[in-house]
């Protein structure tokens, strides 16, 4: 195999593989003990979804997840360093679709800044577990926010 169709055949496993990204599942407790997640609009179609980003390079990932957390939703807390589940979806670009896998670590709220990057391009609400669950157009996703014990006895 010549040079050029080992660059091309390479190319094409590359374009095949899915790109990575690194997410936060932000939470909260009520009064009562139950669980809240926060849920961003994505910015072109206003879908609700986790925040999520690509890797950012010199920070681990537990820590990527909490800075996307912190420019998507102004959220600042206490981030695990393993990921409690990974999901698969096809992110929407202006010309084609990328099939990304997104790890997601769990953000545990402490608060909300008053002002954050991306606050004048994305809503940002608090819903009950379930209710995330169902509003998340990815049916992985939407499983992993529903298996989730996060409520306190």
């Amino acid at each position: 195999m010549g040079k050029s169709a080992r660059t091309a055949k390479a190319a094409s496993k590359r374009a095949a593989e899915p790109k990575v990204q690194i997410g936060a599942i932000p939470y909260r407790h009520r009064p009562d003990g139950t669980a809240e997640i926060m849920l961003v609009t994505t910015r072109e179609t206003q879908r609700w979804i986790v925040p999520k980003g690509w890797p950012i390079r010199g920070l681990k990932g537990h820590e990527a997840a909490a800075r996307e957390a912190m420019e998507e939703a102004g959220l600042l807390g206490e981030v695990g360093k393993k990921p409690i589940g990974r999901y698969t979806y096809w992110k929407r670009r202006t010309r084609d679709f990328v099939l990304c896998k997104v790890r997601l670590y769990l953000l545990a709220v402490k608060e909300q800044l008053p002002t954050w990057p991306e606050k004048e391009q994305r809503r940002c609400q608090w819903f009950a577990q379930a209710d995330a669950a169902d509003l998340v157009d990815e049916p992985a996703l939407g499983a992993i926010l529903r298996s989730l014990k996060l409520d306190q006895p």
